[in-house]
């Protein structure tokens, strides 16, 4: 039995260890090259498939309309050797029978501050990626005569915007963030994952973006009537330019633009510095929100989100203000104090006036009280509002600047409440309510108390 064994084992070691007619190679030879090859062949496939993972992200992000910031991701970007068309010299002349001052023409953004973050990117000049149009800091410094000072428009804390003129003859407002810590690269991120690849006639159009070593651009559509903190606070003589319908026709129209941010996109933007000098305005009065440099991104399971309190004061939620807690609510508390100070022409805070006046959101409440809603509407209105129309608006701010922030309606609500003809709504107690502390509506007032 034992040499049986033993036999077996010999006859076994000596079929492995012949040789075989591959190369005249030893059997266990070609075992061994066969496993390492089927290794190799296993790790070949894991990096394929790990390659091909990375390839379909980055897809899936340039479809999403995020602009990739990470250096690695723009250097990777071949890059082309084309021509820069320069711009011939453009005269900029003034327009002097506009009411406008040269301060007011142009797109102005907020006051917020913003730098730029000194790590290298290479940029792609004239290259359309998906979020809008590469320019290169040459093409802009053309565009605008090197950044000149008589093509200023508006400036702050957060930087210059220039009016410029492109390669394409097209007239655009090229805003050029300040250094500052880092600020503006955040705000250059934040401002093209918002809206780069948003369109709606009641927001500013984001058309191309300069990111070129440490300098941070944006170029936008070209807004040539001013903002409306201007035109409501400016020297604009004993009667101002806009009549009530402009008036409700610039609220209506940022009400659609916000209404379009919190319910239209995927993940839904809260702009969160919703004020009057972000409301742009063109020559026949028609609105666009701009500046979305604070604005944040939420998608559609989150119901809020907790950062740091941002915003201008005077416009901002008391709920906001004290947790930190911003969701959409936010914007349409700031949108109710927005529409305050179109109805009554006051800025949002004004220590000029007397102690009872100078916050306008607690003097309001206090003449809306007091049945004194005619006197709220701004002096240098020519022509009053109907009756109806002034208690529809007063209306809509009380229900926006709401202190619980459930209470408040969605954008898409105040848009229909702004154009509803029947609005208030009587099966609502709660406007009701409302309603009898401004006064009975015009159709009742015949009746009497």
């Amino acid at each position: 039995m034992a040499n049986s064994d033993q036999n077996s084992g010999t006859s076994s070691t000596f079929s492995v260890s012949k040789k075989t007619p591959i190369l005249g190679l030893k059997l266990y030879v070609i075992i061994l090259v066969t496993i390492a090859a089927l290794i190799i062949v296993f790790f070949l496939i894991i990096f394929l498939c790990r390659r091909s993972s990375r390839r379909r992200r980055a897809q899936l992000r340039y479809s999403s309309g995020l602009l990739p910031l990470v250096n690695k991701e723009i250097s990777n970007i071949k890059q082309h050797d084309d021509h820069i068309k320069h711009v011939e010299s453009v005269e900029l002349g003034k327009n002097s029978s506009s009411n406008v001052s040269d301060e007011k023409k142009g797109n102005f953004t907020s006051n917020e501050s913003s730098s730029s973050r000194t790590e290298s990117v290479s940029v792609v000049e004239s290259v359309n990626i998906g979020w809008g149009r590469w320019y290169s800091l040459k093409e802009l410094e053309t565009a605008t005569s090197c950044f000149a000072v008589e093509n200023v428009i508006g400036e702050g804390g957060y930087g210059v915007v220039y009016r410029g003129v492109v390669s394409d003859g097209s007239v655009v407002a090229v805003k050029n963030l300040m250094n500052n810590k880092g600020q503006a690269e955040r705000e250059f991120k934040v401002e093209v994952e918002a809206i780069g690849k948003v369109r709606h006639k009641n927001l500013v159009g984001l058309i191309g973006y300069c990111a070129e070593g440490s300098e941070r651009l944006l170029v936008y559509e070209y807004v040539d009537n001013g903002n409306l903190e201007q035109w409501l606070h400016g020297d604009v003589g004993p009667i101002s330019p806009l009549s009530w319908e402009i008036r409700m026709k610039i609220a209506i129209g940022t009400a659609k633009g916000l209404a379009y941010l919190h319910e239209g996109l995927e993940p839904k933007v809260v702009h969160r510095d919703v004020k009057s000098s972000n409301i742009l305005l063109d020559r026949k009065w028609n609105p666009k929100v701009s500046d979305f440099g604070l604005a944040k991104l939420l998608g559609s399971e989150i119901s809020h989100v907790t950062t740091r309190v941002m915003g201008t004061f005077g416009y901002v939620s008391p709920d906001y203000a004290s947790t930190g807690m911003l969701n959409e609510g936010s914007d349409v508390y700031s949108f109710g104090v927005l529409l305050m100070e179109i109805i009554t022409g006051r800025n949002p805070i004004d220590y000029s006036r007397a102690p009872g006046e100078m916050n306008l959101v607690d003097w309001f409440k206090v003449m809306v009280a007091s049945r004194r809603g005619e006197e709220l509407v701004d002096g240098l209105i020519e022509v009053h509002p109907p009756p109806r129309a002034l208690k529809r608006a007063l209306l809509v701010c009380l229900r926006c600047i709401d202190l619980d922030p459930l209470k408040r309606p969605k954008m898409g609500q105040v848009v229909h409440m702004l154009e509803a003809e029947d609005f208030p709504f009587r099966s609502e107690p709660r406007a009701a309510r409302e309603t009898a502390s401004i006064g009975p509506p015009e159709a009742d007032a015949k009746k009497g108390p």
